[in-house]
């Protein structure tokens, strides 16, 4: 059975002419022990997923589980079950680390010392600001003790709306070496992020926009999808660059992406021809050459079509 069932979820806001969809019929599947992410942009209905996966939202149409539990009938049970990050940092912001350690833990008729084992890798991370009050910690360390608050009941299924928003590189980049580590002990993980480059750090992903999931596969799967020719382009003026291109027949797309411009075109066009184009409209320094895709271009050739 798998440990997180979606099934045409819906749910919407407001009333009459001024209602509004955040999810028009969410479906998926996330199997027990997998780190499953949810990718999109903000405002595509990440967080109101979220939500109603754990049983703070009720859905106004479909159904879900949570290891077999309904999140509507069997919400007492689901909470005793799971763990829940949200996007927002919400513990006590006046309650030192440790009283907000405590305090979950209580919550949860446990103990800081009983599950230790489960949070010690993140919590000797924090330990040395245990006595600091959680208002005054930097991103990335009130990341580490919402994470640890989080698991304090040692959950099967944790859920992370964005966890890694708002905190520097770093922080991001040991922030997924610890979700690895959680994974490993056979916790199943259900993550949000926009952040596209993160997508490749999980076993499945859903590509999620205006409510709607666009591709559901592996982040391999999904690159292999794009079977469009791709180049990356840059100049020394790169926004009349991109509208140069877009008067180009056979240029199907041009967006910004990092240093340089991605360009999908037809199969008829090459690299040689759209340097050549663009250094007869007056472009200098131009640079043209083939790139593999990733998730972001697949991305942007989903919301397309």
């Amino acid at each position: 059975m798998s440990a997180i069932i979606a099934n045409n979820l819906v749910k919407t806001y407001g009333k009459k002419k001024d209602v509004m969809t955040a999810l028009h019929g969410i479906s998926f599947n996330v199997e027990k022990g997998e780190l499953f992410g949810i990718i999109g942009p903000d405002g595509a209905g990440k967080t109101s997923l979220f939500r109603i996966l754990t049983t703070l939202l009720l859905p106004d149409g479909g159904n879900a589980t949570v290891n077999g539990y309904d999140v509507v009938k069997d919400y007492r049970a689901i909470r005793q079950q799971v763990g829940y990050m949200p996007g927002r940092f919400s513990l006590y912001q006046d309650l030192t680390v440790a009283e907000n350690l405590e305090f979950f833990a209580t919550i949860f008729n446990t103990s800081i010392a009983e599950h230790y084992d489960l949070v010690r890798d993140i919590y000797v991370q924090i330990e040395p600001f245990k006595d600091r009050r959680a208002g005054k910690l930097s991103g990335g360390m009130k990341q580490k003790l919402a994470l640890c608050c989080a698991l304090i009941h040692e959950p099967s299924v944790l859920f992370l709306d964005e966890p890694t928003t708002g905190v520097d590189a770093v922080s991001r980049k040991e922030f997924w070496e610890m979700l690895r580590g959680l994974k490993e002990r056979g916790i199943t993980i259900l993550v949000s992020t926009p952040y596209m480059d993160e997508a490749s750090l999980c076993d499945r992903v859903a590509l999620i926009q205006n409510g709607g999931i666009m591709s559901i596969n592996s982040p391999e799967g999904i690159i292999a999808s794009f079977q469009k020719p791709l180049f990356a382009a840059r100049t020394s003026r790169m926004l009349n660059m991109q509208q140069d291109l877009l008067q180009l027949e056979g240029v199907e797309e041009c967006y910004l992406c990092g240093e340089y411009s991605h360009v999908v075109v037809k199969p008829a066009l090459d690299a040689a021809q759209l340097d050549s184009y663009l250094r007869n409209k007056g472009h200098e320094a131009v640079e043209v050459k083939p790139v593999a895709p990733n998730i972001e271009d697949c991305f942007m050739d989903l919301m397309k079509n």
